[in-house]
């Protein structure tokens, strides 16, 4: 077998059509097909099960389909290093980040990168923090941007502390609190909320604050991901909502209101502590938070000799297209063998 003949059945599995994949690889339908036909025959299994109105798997197929990714992965890795070695970067570079990363203005940044590495291929994943630290740990993601309460930290991978933030109180503007300028913990237990579902990094910063304080509180409505979806719920009065003040300016219709005893929660980038690819190397070089890697091509970025405490995220959605917490021989905290 070689490697074009994996290509196609991850083209097939990936898609459910061979029309389809041969346009993906670029290649005439009847080429696509005798190359898996004559791959079948190789291995003496059929991999798909073929019928006048579908396409899908067979059992063996099933089996064959994750080492072969994991064979065109590596080919795919092992050319990126030859590229690195001889001055180039290119390959595949994926991005995993939560939706209210504030301590780097992601868009700008991979604009800085694409300039400077046009050769790569870039995927963004937005997530939650504890699935995305999972990914990288697996190496399926390579750079990631989490949010975590202070009191967790990204385990298992490499980490590097971006911002510290606090919380705020995002109602409705016709809510009473709208026109208060401070409120705490106690007078916001009263209220209805709308959160994250129980048990994610997002929710657990808030969670961890009430329940510090001996308080409880009513979350009606959870959603998956915090997005605009989420401020128009609040904006129709049906709950307030706990916020990293460095994320709620991009939001509109709504009105924030500092909290005295706020949660708060830690920025992070994250990488893979086993080993990165050239373009990892790289865009963690462009954010200049690993001036010591050695990346081709790359100019020097000099260390910061002084090592101050961090300061919060910037405080609106325009943030520059680098970190803008922490010089790179800042301290990083203690990391474990978990997943916060």
């Amino acid at each position: 077998m070689d490697l074009q003949q994996m290509r196609y059945v991850v083209a097939v599995a990936e898609t459910n059509n061979f029309t389809r994949a041969a346009e993906r690889c670029r290649v005439v339908q009847s080429a696509l097909s005798h190359q898996i036909a004559r791959l079948e025959r190789e291995l003496g299994a059929r991999l798909f099960e073929r019928t006048s109105r579908r396409v899908r798997l067979t059992p063996a197929g099933a089996a064959f389909l994750p080492a072969a990714r994991q064979c065109l992965d590596a080919a795919e890795r092992a050319a990126a290093e030859v590229a690195a070695a001889v001055g180039e970067v290119r390959g595949r570079l994926a991005v995993g980040l939560i939706p209210t990363v504030a301590a780097v203005d992601i868009p700008g940044a991979l604009r800085d990168f694409r300039r400077r590495y046009p050769q790569v291929r870039v995927s963004l994943r937005v997530g939650g923090s504890e699935h995305l630290a999972e990914q990288v740990g697996e190496g399926a993601v390579d750079v990631a941007f989490l949010g975590l309460p202070t009191t967790a930290r990204p385990q298992g991978v490499a980490a590097r502390v971006l911002a510290r933030d606090r919380l705020v109180a995002v109602v409705a503007p016709d809510h009473p609190l709208a026109g208060e300028p401070a409120v705490g913990l106690r007078r916001l237990s009263s209220e209805v909320f709308v959160d994250l579902p129980a048990g994610t990094a997002g929710r657990l910063q808030s969670d961890q604050a009430f329940a510090a304080a001996g308080l409880d509180r009513d979350v009606a409505f959870e959603v998956s991901t915090v997005d605009h979806l989420m401020a128009r719920l609040v904006a129709q009065g049906l709950g307030i909502a706990l916020l990293p003040s460095a994320y709620v300016p991009q939001l509109t219709g709504v009105t924030t209101v500092e909290v005295t005893d706020a949660p708060t929660r830690t920025e992070y980038a994250i990488w893979n502590r086993a080993g990165r690819t050239p373009a990892a190397t790289a865009f963690l070089d462009v954010l200049g938070i690993q001036a010591a890697l050695s990346v081709p091509g790359a100019p020097a970025t000099p260390a910061d000799p002084a090592t101050p405490t961090v300061p919060a995220a910037p405080t609106g959605p325009a943030a520059p297209a680098a970190v803008t917490a922490v010089p790179e021989n800042a301290p990083i905290p203690a990391t474990g063998d978990g997943t916060a």
